[in-house]
């Protein structure tokens, strides 16, 4: 059996892109330090809306061939990133994606957002057991901003979570296994600010998008206590650009600023922030911790 390295990182996303936009630079940070990092995304981001004219015919309302392209997109992303463990849970199209909320794919057959939560879970648990990670990635319980399956991402991740953990679930599914850290996705609103004013100053987009749009935002006077760690990736600035050129159907990057189909300008963060949201910090008290893995001994939760 191969050894696993010391360092083991899992996350969990909704669609392919969301990865690179809200943690490429950690990503790409960690897999250079030589971490094993497993990406599990949950759709194929079936119902994306499709930004390249020349590519507008895999839109699902014409030949319904978006997915499968975008695993394409997902695994040159990855390739940037440095990424070589990438997986989608239960396979390729085993959920589909839901649309945004309150859209009539969110009820359909298949919808990842009409599934149970413990029918989905079980895939994770496999994953979980056989990586074994000290640390999770996953959004928090609104998704970030909403979006129905970024909602049960979050679901089916703290659930798989909990029940890898539980020695007498699944046995034929692994080894128990517990997570020793899980953080949310978050970004401060003065951070926020400060990059929708440097894409004001550079106008990189005729438009920006509003502040409130930014997934995972904290107001100033929570930040203090919900944002507990931040990860210095601006040494991996160009990876997470070049990750989210690779979903190109999805996004439009220029210098440090991107866009999603909706052509609003948005900043490209490359020092990302998280909630500690399960776990204890290895960082002094009231400061943030400046590592995931700030705390645990190499190997621990081997």
């Amino acid at each position: 059996m191969t050894e696993q390295p010391s360092r083991r990182l899992l996350l969990v996303h909704a669609h392919p892109d969301d990865e690179s936009i809200n943690n490429g630079a950690t990503m790409a940070k960690y897999a250079a330090e030589g971490a094993q990092v497993t990406l599990v995304t949950c759709t194929q981001g079936e119902e994306g809306e499709v930004i390249p004219p020349a590519l507008a015919r895999l839109a699902p309302d014409r030949e319904d061939r978006l997915g499968p392209h975008r695993v394409g997109e997902l695994a040159a992303a990855m390739k940037e990133l440095g990424v070589t463990d990438h997986r989608f849970l239960g396979g390729p199209g085993r959920f589909r994606d839901s649309g945004m909320m309150g859209a009539p794919q969110n009820h359909r057959d298949g919808a990842f957002w009409h599934t149970d939560v413990d029918d989905a879970a079980p895939y994770l648990v496999e994953i979980i057991r056989s990586v074994r990670p000290q640390v999770l990635i996953t959004y928090d319980p609104d998704g970030g901003y909403g979006h129905p399956d970024h909602i049960q991402a979050h679901r089916v991740a703290m659930r798989a979570a909990e029940l890898a953990a539980e020695p007498a679930y699944r046995r034929d599914l692994g080894d128990p296994h517990e997570i020793a850290k899980i953080y949310w996705n978050r970004v401060p609103r003065a951070v926020a600010e400060e990059g929708f004013a440097r894409l004001r100053a550079a106008g990189a987009f005729p438009e920006a998008a509003a502040v409130e749009d930014v997934p995972g935002l904290v107001d100033d006077a929570l930040a203090g206590a919900l944002v507990t760690a931040e990860i210095d990736g601006s040494a991996y600035a160009e990876r997470k650009a070049a990750a989210m050129r690779a979903h190109a159907t999805q996004i439009t990057v220029e210098g440090a600023f991107f866009a999603l189909s909706n052509k609003l300008g948005q900043p490209l963060f490359t020092t990302e922030y998280y909630q500690l949201a399960q776990g204890r910090s290895g960082a002094p008290a009231g400061e943030r911790e400046r590592d995931l893995f700030a705390g645990l001994a190499d190997g621990a939760g081997a």
